[in-house]
């Protein structure tokens, strides 16, 4: 197979599809890849490291678009790229479709065969793809709150891990899967006073043990949100459905409560965010301020540690992507888990929640994945 790796073209996004090892791993296994000129030179790997992993450079990114079997990304394709995709086409990236129209519409209209790393699963019920981001981002989360906590950044001028006669900042993490957890890990280690919110009962009691008593594990309900919210000096918004819109846990309402100048960091952005006055910013411009409360609500934040991401991320869509490119799409059909990845095949959408929150509205029609890869 032909596999194809542009260089990535969202704001700020320094990420790329492959890295020089994994590379070589498709050449390996008798593939052919292009990868487009610089396209990882951002965060360290050069032109010559990719062709000395067996890689054609390539300058123009429509040829690539033009010319490949599958075309493997991290982020969603943007409009233009979109428009290059075609039928019989391979996509395997991050989509994100729920809360994206657009990007649906486009795909849809191209044919193409679109796999999405969020949804793919593992035979544990997770999501392996997703997990890495996840970790990465949960623990950006802390990182980036604390930060705008500064009053320079717009925020209350508390320090998370306070100092001796000084009580520490508190965290309020909603959501106690991947993020959560990794935000948690993060926030106790600055010293911060942590309360986790979470409606799986059994994860509360994992959380609890994880943790050794040092995070309040409490469960979710309008009043807790509501109670903790009040008291936080920092929200992390780490809410999954997936493949799905997040829903809105933190109301307008809410923020009017809030300490002036905290901060609330919105990791679930992707699938729309979890916050209703959420919307999606960019590494270039980050925040925003809503009844006095700083919002950090970066679509992308993984790029902002683009080399550990890329690394990261390659570790974990390595042997899927091999699986696609040794198979095709029949690789779906004995491997229910990548199966699941599948959210678009010609014109349909194949994935459930991506047609419960969108098909209806733009008039796409639903197919069971199995179905789509045979017909």
């Amino acid at each position: 197979m032909l596999i194809g790796v542009p260089k990535e073209i969202k704001n700020h996004e320094y990420r790329i599809g492959l890295t020089p090892a994994a590379v070589r791993e498709y050449v390996a296994h008798g593939h052919n890849v292009l990868v487009e000129n610089n396209g990882g030179l951002a965060i360290g790997f050069t032109n010559e490291d990719y062709e000395l992993a067996g890689a054609t450079i390539v300058a123009d990114p429509a040829e690539i678009f033009a010319k490949a079997d599958m075309i493997i990304k991290v982020k969603e394709p943007q409009p233009n790229e979109c428009m290059q995709l075609r039928e019989g086409q391979i996509l395997y990236t991050y989509l994100h479709l729920a809360p994206d129209p657009t990007q649906t519409e486009l795909l849809a209209k191209s044919g193409v065969s679109a796999i999405a790393y969020e949804t793919v699963t593992d035979r544990n019920g997770g999501l392996p793809l997703l997990a890495p981001m996840s970790e990465v981002a949960g623990r950006m989360s802390i990182q980036a709150g604390a930060h705008n906590l500064e009053k320079a950044n717009g925020g209350s001028g508390v320090l998370l891990g306070g100092v001796p006669g000084v009580e520490p900042g508190k965290v309020l993490v909603i959501g106690g899967g991947v993020v959560g957890t990794q935000a948690a890990k993060m926030a106790v280690g600055m010293g911060a006073d942590v309360t986790i919110l979470d409606r799986s009962l059994p994860r509360l009691r994992q959380l609890d043990d994880i943790f050794g008593g040092r995070v309040k594990t409490i469960y979710s309900t309008v009043d807790a949100v509501d109670k903790f919210s009040r008291e936080a000096d920092l929200v992390i918004g780490a809410v999954l459905i997936p493949g799905a819109a997040a829903p809105k846990l933190l109301t307008r309402e809410h923020l009017k409560n809030m300490k002036p100048g905290s901060v609330v960091v919105d990791v679930a952005i992707d699938q729309g965010g979890c916050f209703e006055s959420s919307k999606a910013t960019t590494h270039q411009d980050p925040t925003y301020v809503v009844e006095d409360i700083v919002h950090y609500c970066v679509a992308n934040m993984p790029g902002g540690v683009a080399r550990t991401s890329t690394i990261a991320l390659n570790n974990a869509t390595l042997p899927f992507g091999l699986e696609l490119a040794n198979k095709g799409l029949k690789a779906m059909e004995n491997n229910e888990h990548l199966r699941n990845g599948l959210n678009m095949h010609k014109g349909k959408i194949t994935y459930k929640a991506v047609h419960d929150d969108l098909g209806e509205k733009l008039g796409l029609d639903y197919q069971e994945p199995i179905e789509a890869i045979r017909s």
